[in-house]
């Protein structure tokens, strides 16, 4: 009997070419698109680089039927709301910068899903995601980058454990971009060349500010002062969660060199710019941190390469445990702004050993 996994599909090219691929190795597929974006308010039409519309599960819908295999679409806008959009607001309201993808994976798309596909009796979930999972010969599950580091995902999926790695399947981790739009267009998919889903999905129109401005609660958006790092006031703001540490532009302040936002002070509503040099810190304290091998730090400090961004190189440092979950990083050399909210995810070599979300930065 062959093993049932259960594909989280959007209806793009690479969640699409995820099922095709594992119905071709002979797995009992059940693909499953998640909605999970509620309907923007009225006057405000969804942007084309978002996904969960009605033509993308009709996009998925097609592959489906084209490969044979089952489809369903499942409503988990209430959790979705609950977990991942009630977070981001907050962060935004507390002086953070929330990154809702992997708060998405954390509590959507390997909790919530999980537990349909036992439902179902699904052996595995699988997803379009660019990353690989290996077993070593010690039995242990790692998680690794993908074979194509412009494309590669793992730094969304740094909070997945041993018992996730298990049940999950990544069929794209070995392959390029180019290498799945060619595969679509071998199996004739329709999405072969549909362009990519970019957008934060929840904020239709792109405006994240004023996305948070209308959800957030009644008295939690306060004005405050731009200052200097002597308390000087530079200018007024209407909401801190119109900063992210890092800014430059959308400051409120004309001054005669580039500053930038330094630190965002949510007792007191201000927010403090500086030049650019001031923003390098030494290291930072991350939180809700998961290593991947929990026995990784059972002896001490060990070596890492930090990822404090996406799109940021990693950056060599020295990862130290404070608890369970708490930790402390120190980078070999001062790095660029650290932005709290953010995921701070920890690398050897290839290899995703954990990660955790930034507090705050080390000065020094």
């Amino acid at each position: 009997m062959s093993a049932r996994v259960l594909v989280a599909m959007s209806g793009g090219v690479d969640s699409s070419v995820a099922a095709a691929l594992l119905r071709e190795r002979g797995y009992d597929v059940v693909g499953v698109a998640m909605r999970l974006a509620p309907e923007p308010p009225a006057g405000i039409a969804r942007r084309r680089a978002t996904c969960c519309s009605h033509d993308d599960f009709e996009d998925a819908r097609r592959v489906a039927e084209r490969m044979n295999f089952p489809f369903y679409v499942v409503d988990l806008r209430e959790d979705f709301a609950a977990r991942v959009i009630v977070n981001f607001i907050n962060e935004y309201l507390d002086g953070r910068t929330p990154n809702p993808c992997v708060m998405c994976n954390r509590e959507i798309k390997f909790d919530r899903l999980w537990s349909r596909a036992r439902a179902l009796g699904a052996d595995f979930v699988a997803t379009g995601h660019y990353a690989r999972v290996e077993r070593g010969a010690d039995g242990r599950y790692r998680l690794m980058r993908a074979a194509d580091s412009t494309k590669d995902q793992s730094y969304f999926l740094f909070t997945l454990g041993q018992t996730e790695l298990s049940r999950t399947l990544f069929p794209l981790g070995a392959m390029t971009k180019a290498e799945v739009r060619a595969r679509a267009r071998e199996l004739g998919l329709a999405n072969a060349d549909k362009p990519e889903s970019q957008e934060i999905c929840f904020v239709a129109d792109g405006d994240y500010a004023r996305f948070v401005e209308r959800e957030a609660p009644s008295g939690r958006i306060r004005p405050g002062r731009v200052v200097d790092p002597e308390g000087r006031i530079l200018a007024t703001h209407a909401g801190m969660h119109r900063f992210t540490v890092g800014q430059r532009r959308g400051l409120g302040v004309a001054a005669g060199e580039p500053l930038y936002v330094r630190e965002i002070r949510a007792e007191s509503g201000e927010v403090v710019v500086a030049r650019r040099e001031a923003l390098r810190c030494a290291g930072l304290v991350a939180n809700r941190v998961n290593l991947v091998d929990p026995e990784l730090c059972r002896e001490g400090a060990v070596e890492v390469e930090a990822k404090i961004r996406y799109r940021h190189p990693a950056l060599p440092a020295v990862l130290s445990m404070d608890g369970a979950e708490r930790a402390e990083v120190r980078f070999r050399l001062p790095a660029p702004a650290v932005t709290p909210g953010q995921a701070c995810v920890f690398y050897q070599g290839d290899e995703v050993v954990g990660g955790g979300f930034i507090e705050r930065a080390i000065e020094g």
